[in-house]
């Protein structure tokens, strides 16, 4: 919004939503500053996975808030060591602890941060590469926009951070010849790519990967900062695998809104960093924690894995009968539905218009990732938005 009396915006350019101004929300319903009431099929971009203002998470960020909201990491944390032993046990799959430990900062980037310099720590000198996928996204900041394969992000920025190496995703020739050139470090990869369309790789891809990492002594890092817990119908996208990855970040879904994210590592990778290797000012401030603290709680009552594989099978089902959808693609609650023509934004926008959030992360590809709490009915409303939207645009399509 412009400041009374200027034509200029205070806010830097760096975002062109549109018009709704979101001031309430509560499940998976956003109330905007004119009284409408949408559908959030977006989830804040996975972020909000058991919906908008959860009484749970709400209750125990005001009580913190109340309570001590952040000291610094120069003195001990009450929550830090028992939240990060719960993550500990859902790497582990959610009965087992794993055996690794945790850093917490405050986003996926950060978390992401982290992984690479924990990688090259632990590779130690002339072995810093790492490998990541063309396609891939893993952060803004200048270290995690050179690790993300998309060059194009990468011009304006120019000379960015070296010692990235990129290669088609899903192709395992390409990381054997990638890892064969020189030493590295690591291999970077999301276990499904979000923002590249919400790819799925093949079967059989991840574990040769890890057997590749294995074979050059590179570690594997899993990027799940959107897949991670539930998202996928797992607790994390790479259990579906049976993958034994090395270091695994998250962030988004992990405090329901609360900024904040984490890296987890084996044990003998973690021991690489020492004091004062790594740090962050509010990283696993209690503030934060609290809402993590809740979030995996809630997460864990209700079941969120199981009911994404279900949510997820009612709503992929019902997008791939929709008008003009020719394939979709995900798993558990993270889907998309590819178009049969690059029309992707403007349904997006129709679906806005019509109060339901949906997202165009390809020219003709729409992305759903709904809170993990979605209801039967939920699905069914948006799906019909969906199909009205589709058939209008066929409709003109024709007329055309």
């Amino acid at each position: 919004m412009n400041d009374a009396g200027s034509s200029r915006s205070a806010m830097m350019a760096t975002y062109t939503p549109p018009d709704p101004v979101f001031v309430a929300g509560s499940g998976t319903e956003l109330t905007d500053e004119e009284g409408k009431r949408y559908l959030d099929f977006i989830g804040g971009l996975a972020v909000v996975s058991l919906g908008h203002a959860h009484p749970v998470v709400s209750a125990a960020v005001a009580e913190q808030a109340a309570t001590l909201a952040h000291v610094s990491n120069l003195y001990k944390n009450a929550l830090a060591p028992e939240v990060a032993v719960t993550i500990d046990r859902l790497v582990g799959g959610g009965t087992t602890r794993a055996g690794g430990q945790v850093f917490f900062c405050n986003s996926g980037a950060e978390a992401n941060e982290c992984a690479i310099k924990l990688a090259r720590k632990w590779a130690g000198p002339g072995r810093h590469r790492v490998v990541a996928a063309l396609g891939s996204f893993h952060g803004r900041t200048l270290a995690t926009l050179a690790a993300t394969g998309q060059p194009e992000k990468h011009v304006p920025f120019a000379p960015v951070p070296e010692g990235f190496v990129h290669v088609p995703y899903d192709d395992i020739g390409s990381i054997a010849e990638a890892l064969e050139g020189a030493p590295a470090a690591a291999v970077l990869l999301e276990p499904i790519q979000g923002e590249g369309g919400v790819v799925v790789p093949s079967s059989d891809y991840l574990a040769k990967v890890r057997e590749l990492c294995d074979e050059h002594e590179a570690l594997l890092i899993c990027d799940e900062i959107q897949t991670g817990l539930g998202r996928t119908g797992h607790w994390f996208a790479f259990q579906a695998r049976d993958l034994r990855p090395d270091i695994v970040t998250m962030a988004k879904a992990l405090g329901n809104g609360m900024p904040v994210g984490a890296c987890w590592a084996r044990a003998e990778v973690a021991a690489a960093f020492g004091p004062g290797d790594h740090g962050s000012t509010f990283g696993g401030q209690p503030l934060a924690l609290s809402a993590v603290r809740a979030t995996l709680g809630v997460m864990e009552a209700e079941d969120v894995c199981g009911r994404a594989r279900r949510a997820g099978a009612r709503l992929g089902a019902g997008l791939a009968g929709l008008p003009g959808v020719v394939e979709v693609r995900g798993a558990g609650l993270l889907l998309a539905a590819r178009l049969d023509s690059a029309q992707a934004k403007e349904v997006a926008a129709r679906a806005l218009a019509e109060g339901l959030l949906v997202n165009a992360v390809r020219p003709d590809t729409i992305r759903v990732a709904p809170p993990l709490l979605v209801s039967d009915a939920e699905i069914d409303q948006a799906l019909g938005v969906l199909q009205r939207v589709l058939a209008e645009g066929k409709a003109q399509e024709g007329r055309s």
